[in-house]
């Protein structure tokens, strides 16, 4: 028995989310649906980030355990041949048999992306929201730089989150604009339950003027979720990349 990593990429638009569940069809779903077909096993992968409906996905991460004698840099090829075009398997390789993604030390980015112009753009309509009322990158800017460090973000999480702590560190918070697209873009040691989406909600409503830059501090020592802007829609957000910290055993020795 070996445990296989996948880096995942997909587009979430036809998906509720990555968790398997009652009501539609998920990404875990279709990966275990197809995984089993391919290597005649019963297979269930595990995610290190459970994205919710409509989000999308450069590299989420994924392993499961198998007995196929498939090389396991060869899986990525045979699976895409049955994923539909819309989850591709950017790489496969063997993982250490204890290597777990979501209880590992890492570091997830996201980024939110706001389609800021007068009229919609048809080509962008599946991955950015879009905002007609012109916003003040500079506001956003001053806003989202009161994030970096480590806090309480209770502010920024969902009711109906099962997180023990709402402490997390944020590496990276910026917002750049190019053309008529800005992104939110965050790095950190972990997120609450939207807390993506509600940080890009309420500096959307900075870069309306509704709140003041220095508002995000307010915020932040607030730890209450009605104190924070409203939740953005799922269209904008994608995961970029998971980066496993290099303190963690992750590959065995033979596996470069």
């Amino acid at each position: 028995m070996k445990r296989i990593e996948l880096i995942v990429a997909y587009d979430g638009t036809k998906y509720c989310g990555w968790q398997i569940q009652k009501n539609g069809v998920t990404v875990e779903e279709v990966l275990n649906r197809e995984l089993c077909r391919l290597l005649g096993e019963n297979v269930a992968v595990i995610g290190a980030s459970r994205t919710d409906s409509g989000v999308h996905s450069r590299g989420n991460i994924a392993v499961f355990d198998t007995e196929t004698r498939i090389p396991p840099e060869k899986i990525c090829y045979a699976l895409n041949e049955r994923l539909p075009e819309d989850i591709v398997i950017q790489q496969s390789c063997e993982v250490l048999p204890d290597f777990h993604p979501r209880k590992c030390l890492s570091r997830k980015t996201y980024e939110y992306r706001i389609w800021n112009r007068r009229f919609k753009d048809p080509l962008n309509r599946l991955y950015s929201y879009f905002v007609y009322v012109p916003l003040d990158l500079a506001a956003m800017q001053e806003a989202v730089c009161c994030l970096r460090g480590e806090h309480d973000f209770a502010s920024f999480c969902s009711s109906g989150s099962q997180a023990v702590s709402t402490v997390r560190t944020l590496y990276e918070a910026s917002v750049e604009r190019e053309g008529d697209l800005i992104t939110v873009r965050l790095t950190g040691n972990g997120f609450l339950y939207n807390m993506v989406r509600i940080i890009a909600g309420t500096l959307i409503k900075v870069g309306m003027h509704v709140y003041p830059p220095s508002h995000m501090k307010e915020i932040l020592e607030a730890r209450d979720r009605r104190a924070a802007g409203p939740k953005a829609p799922a269209v904008g957000l994608t995961l970029m990349k998971i980066e496993i910290d290099e303190k963690e055993p992750h590959y065995p020795q033979h596996v470069e």
